[in-house]
């Protein structure tokens, strides 16, 4: 008997105890529970209303602020558009109409034109930062695949040059030049663990350019750290290529 009675107290304190557990496990659960977000802004739902894309269609009617605002006139911008389009567009969903090639290429543009943040940027285009972190990448390389042929075109031949010379000589009244270079840090956030490999002031990558006499690249080069001298970076940038 007396076995049996502490075999049956063993078990009602095993109960208890798992009981308590349950009890503890619980609470910690409802404890660390969040709320789930929405999954989208209603005032980033309604992009028809609040786009800037409304601005530039009424910029249509004003070429210059057209052009101040995208940086390019209509015409250009209406060519770039028609080839970028089948790189960028993207088909409608059940759960929300897709964003559109004009509406990528705009944020793209304004992007570039002004430096301004995706954060910032969400508040004219009615994009989420997330998106257009996709966005914007997405459409530039796009753009580098339509145009590369036709305007990233390295001179090959020696009349080309020879061109080149002629407009330095005519414009500026410099003979025999092939191009002026210069160089420009653009400021980065510097990966974590790089210590001092792009300091210079802050972060920085460097982009080196050569034009011909009318401001036009002939080549260009970006990726080399901020820390690189101006003659350490001629040795290992683009005159070296």
């Amino acid at each position: 008997m007396e076995q049996a009675s502490c075999v049956a107290t063993m078990a009602s304190i095993d109960d208890a105890m798992a009981i308590v557990g349950l009890i503890v496990a619980t609470k910690k659960l409802k404890r660390s529970k969040r709320h789930r977000a929405i999954w989208c802004k209603d005032w980033l739902m309604k992009r028809e209303h609040y786009s800037h894309i409304n601005l530039v269609n009424e910029l249509k009617f004003a070429p210059k602020d057209w052009h101040n605002y995208l940086r390019m006139n209509e015409e250009t911008y209406l060519k770039l558009l028609s080839m970028v389009t089948p790189l960028i567009k993207k088909q409608d969903t059940v759960m929300r109409k897709a964003i559109s090639p004009h509406e990528r290429l705009t944020a793209t543009l304004r992007f570039l034109a002004t430096g301004r943040s995706y954060e910032d940027l969400k508040f004219t285009t009615i994009i989420s930062p997330q998106a257009l972190g996709v966005i914007i990448p997405e459409t530039c390389e796009a753009i580098y695949k339509v145009l590369r042929k036709d305007y990233f075109k390295f001179r090959q031949t020696e009349d080309e040059w020879k061109n080149i010379t002629k407009h330095f000589e005519n414009r500026w009244n410099f003979p025999h030049r092939l191009g002026a270079i210069d160089g420009k840090h653009i400021d980065i956030i510097r990966p974590s663990g790089s210590g001092s490999y792009f300091y210079n002031y802050k972060g920085s990558m460097v982009l080196l350019a050569i034009v011909d006499a009318r401001y036009q690249f002939i080549m260009c080069s970006f990726g080399v750290n901020g820390r690189i001298s101006d003659g350490v970076l001629q040795n290992v940038s683009i005159t070296k290529t």
